[in-house]
């Protein structure tokens, strides 16, 4: 595994664990940010070791196709992709981002994220 498929990957991973454990806080924004930043993370990792070159998006659906995502990885993706910017400008989001997400709403893009992560540990094979 190259040297920033593995950083990505890694980051990943604690980007996920961190996404769960402010879902156990109650800091439901954050954990949403972090269900996004590990499907990002994991998404870049896997675009590295494919394609040999970083994708310079934050957009995940476009990164997903780009790898040929299957259709329940790329909605997943399309679900996540926009929360890169709600979760933190309330001027993309309209509102406090804080104030936008509840406990349900931070366990499904959770669920977005683990599937996501999970879809590229299975492309990477042994090396995730």
């Amino acid at each position: 595994m190259r040297k920033e498929t593995l950083r990505l990957w890694q980051q990943a991973l604690h980007d996920l664990d961190t996404g769960e454990k402010l879902l156990g806080i109650g800091t439901y924004y954050a954990s949403v940010f972090f269900a996004e930043q590990a499907a990002e993370m994991a998404l870049k990792a896997l675009h590295i070791e494919k394609r040999r070159k970083m994708e310079f998006t934050h957009d995940l659906t476009e990164i997903a196709h780009a790898l040929d995502a299957p259709g329940e990885i790329a909605r997943a993706a399309a679900e996540l992709s926009p929360d890169y910017v709600t979760t933190r400008y309330p001027n993309a989001a309209n509102a406090v981002p804080a104030k936008l997400y509840d406990a349900r709403s931070a366990k499904q893009h959770l669920v977005y994220g683990r599937r996501v992560v999970q879809w590229v540990r299975k492309e990477l094979g042994s090396k995730g």
